[in-house]
């Protein structure tokens, strides 16, 4: 399964990006360059995006690396949903959406983050 694609649920258009269980940074910045491509060319305003982050490693890097990156496609993105937030990670994400201005929702997993995501107008 592609780590980047889109995927439907009830009928809207969802981009899904998947770090599960990724511990290497060149793998992590691969995953956002990904979506990077994706996101930055849509309309403002219109993506939803769903993230998975189980198991992935948490470092002050990486945290850099999604600060920019969350921050760089806020214009793009209509709502943001993350999957997979233990409890340390959820205090620093916690930490991140105040650095970025965002207000990204995490879920305890795929079905409640979709179903958000597609019940928004």
């Amino acid at each position: 399964m592609p780590r980047t694609q889109q995927i439907f649920h009830s009928g809207k258009k969802v981009f899904h990006m998947d770090f599960t269980n990724l511990n290497n940074v060149q793998e992590i910045k691969d995953v956002i360059n990904e979506s990077i491509k994706y996101i930055r060319i849509q309309p403002f305003g219109s993506t939803l995006t769903l993230t998975d982050l189980n198991g992935m490693h948490f470092s002050n890097e990486i945290k850099d690396l999604f600060s920019d990156f969350i921050k760089g496609n806020k214009p793009y993105v209509k709502a943001g949903a993350v999957v997979g937030l233990s409890g340390l990670q959820q205090i620093l994400y916690n930490g991140l959406m105040k650095i970025t201005g965002r207000d990204i929702k995490s879920f305890s997993n795929h079905q409640s983050a979709k179903d958000w995501l597609v019940s928004l107008n």
